[in-house]
């Protein structure tokens, strides 16, 4: 039978929210907000509404701070390190906006890079190649190290935790690795932050509200080490703003930044480290589960370290049909991911399960018998 650690933190999560309309196994896409954070996002739009937008966000201007300081320290970065931008994708843009390298500069990523990710870079006139990794998408760190020091990159820009894969890229080894080799790092840590330890030493950190912090949508995060921020160029400068808040978006929805912080609050007091181990332990149940269901095959290690689980179809299964029958016949909420997600590395459509603390084993009994 399998067992789950920390049974209080999924029944305590589960407390604090609206009762699902089903099964949602869908939080690498989007996760379910508490009824706390809900309640903190429509009271600022109220007090938007009485006392002025500008007014009210001056009066939650000490909660975003503390906020800046937490979501700071989860990446081992300070609050004054720390800008509020909409998503994941605005926080890249913000930062390659403002760092200006030379056009045709080189940065390394994996071929499994995010395919979104990828365009940013080419738009902004950089080159990516691909860093050298094993045979499930992981970077071969003694090649990476022969790399750095032969044909360093401008930088290395490192997705975490890939949408399309629950690998674990070894960010602790990479960040030595190129702190070593003089070699900015830049990590996304959109399915990251909140189910791995992104504290590592990059010199940035972005990622979104939405998914393993369970904040609001519409609200993203980019962490800047001073020594990066120093190197950058925003398009105003504003006295007494640290540099890296320079990059930070001024008209905003800032009842959802409230939002975030209060989520983060949460998340802080669930303990990061048994949400990490719980979210592991539901990873590979979920493998264990799964694998072989109705002839789908899982893609990941099955004690790969996270929540995400990606199933190749049978062969003549169709991989958007069956997310569609899942959710209207089943109540179960899942995420069909095609190849021009992550060209790079994927040769077809997966399946992609992204269960949250509040998953119970018979959740992922449910989906194993719908499939």
């Amino acid at each position: 039978m399998v067992q789950l650690p920390h049974a209080d933190l999924g029944d305590s999560w589960r407390a604090v929210r609206p009762r699902p309309a089903g099964r949602h196994l869908d939080s690498a896409a989007c996760s379910r907000q508490s009824t706390k954070v809900l309640d903190a996002v429509a009271s600022h739009a109220r007090h938007e509404a009485e006392l002025g937008g500008y007014v009210a966000e001056a009066t939650a201007e000490h909660l975003l701070q503390q906020g800046r300081a937490v979501l700071g320290g989860l990446a081992g970065m300070a609050a004054a390190d720390v800008a509020f931008v909409e998503s994941a994708s605005a926080a890249l843009g913000a930062l390659l906006a403002a760092w200006r390298l030379p056009p045709g500069s080189r940065v390394g990523c994996v071929p499994g890079e995010y395919a979104p990710n990828i365009a940013q870079l080419g738009a902004a006139g950089l080159a990516p190649e691909p860093l050298p990794v094993d045979d499930v998408g992981r970077v071969d760190l003694d090649a990476l190290e022969r790399l750095l020091d032969t044909a360093p990159p401008a930088f290395v820009h490192l997705t975490h935790v890939g949408s399309h894969r629950g690998v674990v890229q070894p960010a602790p080894e990479v960040a030595f690795l190129c702190r070593e080799a003089g070699v900015r790092l830049v990590i996304d840590a959109a399915q990251s932050l909140g189910h791995a330890d992104v504290d590592v030493g990059a010199d940035a950190v972005y990622f979104p509200s939405r998914k393993w912090l369970a904040g609001p949508r519409g609200v993203g995060v980019l962490c800047v080490r001073p020594s990066l921020a120093a190197e950058l160029t925003p398009l105003l400068r504003v006295p007494d703003v640290p540099p890296a808040q320079l990059l930070e978006s001024r008209e905003a929805h800032v009842a959802g930044r409230v939002g975030l912080v209060v989520a983060v609050g949460e998340h802080l007091a669930a303990g990061p480290e048994r949400v990490r181990h719980r979210l592991a332990a539901l990873g590979r149940a979920t493998r264990l589960l799964l694998d072989g269901a109705a002839g789908w095959s899982v893609v990941e290690p099955v004690d790969e370290p996270t929540a995400i689980t990606t199933l190749r179809p049978p062969d003549g299964a169709d991989v958007v049909a069956t997310r569609t029958r899942l959710l209207a016949e089943h109540g179960i909420v899942t995420t069909a991911i095609g190849p021009e997600r992550a060209p790079g590395e994927m040769t077809g459509p997966v399946l992609r399960i992204s269960p949250h603390v509040d998953t119970t084993v018979d959740d992922l009994e449910a989906l194993a018998a719908a499939l």
